[in-house]
């Protein structure tokens, strides 16, 4: 099972949002692939091809926003409020970045000066967790 959601940054200034997709896996906790763009579908068309092959198939929660039920086959899609708790993984590994990187917290004076510096502590961020995460799935 995948749990998606979206955050959102800035970056070099508040007024430019910069959207963070992510899929997170379930049983593992990793992140099994992530986008930055805008809200769009668009964006979340791109999300769903860096999905890997084997997690194709798997049931994808999300929240209600159009751009999931538009992209994601319908026997697939699980639409659920965030009181249901079927995105609570995702949630809260989004809580574990901004309390670890501060570029990605909504009220903060440290931000990227650069998309391209924004993306690669992003990428190394989730490249790190998922290690964490791989060792402690090994133990």
């Amino acid at each position: 099972m995948l749990e998606l959601d979206e955050l959102w940054s800035f970056v070099f200034r508040k007024s430019e949002k910069v959207w963070v997709w992510l899929a997170l896996c379930r049983e593992s906790r990793q992140i099994v692939a992530f986008v930055t763009g805008d809200r769009s579908r668009r964006t979340c068309e791109r999300l769903w091809r860096e999905i890997p092959e084997s997690y194709k198939g798997a049931t994808c929660y999300s929240d209600f926003w159009e751009a999931y039920r538009e992209v994601i086959p319908q026997e697939q899609h699980e639409a659920t409020a965030k009181e249901e708790g079927e995105t609570s993984h995702v949630e809260r590994w989004i809580n574990t970045l901004r309390q670890r990187l501060s570029r990605f917290v909504r009220k903060t004076l440290a931000f990227s000066k650069s998309r391209q510096m924004h993306h690669c502590c992003l990428t190394l961020f989730i490249y790190r967790y998922n290690l964490e995460r791989r060792s402690i799935i090994l133990e």
